[in-house]
């Protein structure tokens, strides 16, 4: 039998249970006539009468009672799993498990996160830290965070974060021993404090541009870290040259604990997004998470 008869099977359910076409009729919708045509149908198609109709009364035939038996349970399973959807939907509960630079994860996710998971109990979020541009399918992550430039063809992208600048800096204690760059290849003479990649298997190469000029600029120094945070407090003691999104040093150049440097090579690009393959089946909790991360258009 064809996917198609299933909406016939439903509506033999229907008068077998009522055992009247009046009322079947009125509980699915549609006319008697309409009713009678598609159970004669569905009987011819079986080749077997499945109701046996008088003037007064219908009822099931032996084969009609067996069908209902055993078909009926069946659909009454996944009137109930459809319910417990809409339940679930509605108490909105289950895991999502995002993969994100500790950066994103400490300027949007959390932010943004906290005060939506103190209204929903339920829902379990896991963030894990990583500059690794994981593949999010491969390690079983619900969704991914990167910058927009970076996103695979693959995925559906929503953005979560406004435009962002990157910042060179130091404290004046180091620039008062090694002076001031005054081009991004002055750089290279410089101790700088390196972020590496792990997926990369290298360190990020600094990425500078004024007008037309792009410049990817590859800086050695005393430090290597994986992280933002680290970064940020050997830049304030004096181990050299920092180069990370300009919002992780605001408050320090803001007190004057860092020096910004080459302000007029870091102009704004584009921010975070929320990216996820086009071939998921989001979840409802996956849908109240995304629609708590985007960024209004309004």
């Amino acid at each position: 039998m064809s996917r198609e008869s299933y909406s016939d099977l439903l509506a033999f359910i229907a008068v077998a249970k009522e055992r009247s076409f009046t009322r079947a009729a009125a509980s699915l919708g549609i006319s008697q006539s309409a009713l009678s045509h598609t159970i004669r149908k569905l009987e011819e198609r079986l080749g077997i009468r499945l109701l046996t109709r008088t003037t007064r009364s219908v009822s099931p035939t032996q084969a009609g009672e067996r069908m209902l038996m055993r078909v009926a349970p069946h659909f009454e399973e996944i009137d109930a799993e459809l319910a417990g959807l809409n339940e679930l939907k509605e108490k909105a509960s289950g895991t999502i498990r995002i993969s994100a630079s500790d950066h994103a994860i400490d300027t949007i996710l959390w932010p943004k996160l906290a005060p939506f998971l103190k209204e929903h109990p339920d829902i379990h979020v896991e963030l894990n830290s990583d500059y690794g541009l994981t593949d999010i399918v491969e390690h079983r992550f619900d969704a991914g965070v990167r910058f927009g430039e970076r996103l695979g063809k693959d995925m559906i992208a929503v953005r979560i974060g406004a435009d962002l600048r990157m910042a060179a800096v130091a404290s004046p204690e180091y620039l008062a021993s090694h002076g001031h760059p005054k081009t991004p290849q002055d750089l290279v003479k410089h101790n700088c404090i390196n972020l590496r990649l792990p997926t990369y298997g290298g360190l990020y190469a600094w990425e500078l541009e004024k007008g037309e000029r792009q410049l990817n600029v590859n800086v050695q120094g005393q430090l290597v870290f994986n992280g933002v945070l680290p970064i940020t407090r050997a830049a304030m003691q004096g181990f050299g040259i920092a180069f990370l999104p300009e919002d992780c040093f605001t408050e320090h150049i803001e007190d004057g604990a860092l020096v910004r440097l080459l302000e007029d090579w870091c102009p704004p690009f584009t921010g975070y997004h929320l990216y996820y393959p086009n071939r998921r089946l989001a979840s409802p909790v996956f849908d109240l998470v995304l629609e708590q991360l985007r960024v209004s258009s309004r």
